[in-house]
């Protein structure tokens, strides 16, 4: 009778631990509102998105003050991004998820063109730490993205 317990018990903590483990695969896929370096300016939101195996985000709204251009344009890009609609453009490419992280990509910042190793680590279900850098992740700079929910 006590074995039959053990092996219950063991089964359900398998069941637990193989269930968490898929829903983090899919927990960093959504749209994400994205916080300036002030800590309180909405800037735009988010989608990452998954294609094979692979991690990515696009832009799909940004938040302008009404005398900013609406739609601007990455005029500080130096590749076939150049003069391309910020709206709508790829800004992580290339993330593959380690664990608890999402590593060994890329961000771009849109207002200065520039391409920056990042890592992704979601913090709760609802908040996502973005770490941008160069180098080493010591030399870079960390922003927080929430969940958008619908």
């Amino acid at each position: 009778m006590l074995n039959k317990i053990k092996l219950s018990y063991s089964f359900i903590f398998l069941f637990l631990i193989g269930l968490f483990c898929f829903n983090a695969n899919a927990q960093v896929l959504g749209i994400w509102k994205t916080i300036d370096d002030d800590g309180e300016t909405v800037k735009s939101h988010v989608e990452i998105f998954e294609q094979n195996g692979m991690y990515y985000g696009k832009v799909v709204k940004l938040f302008r003050a009404p005398e900013e251009e609406q739609n601007p344009k990455c005029i500080e890009c130096n590749d076939d991004k150049k003069d391309q609609p910020i709206l709508g453009m790829e800004i992580l490419s290339d993330l593959q998820q380690k664990g608890k992280y999402w590593q060994d990509g890329q961000i771009m910042d849109p207002e200065n063109g520039k391409y920056y190793k990042c890592y992704l680590e979601l913090l709760a279900p609802d908040k996502l730490k973005v770490r941008g850098y160069m180098g080493i992740s010591v030399l870079g700079r960390t922003q927080y993205w929430y969940r958008i929910t619908e």
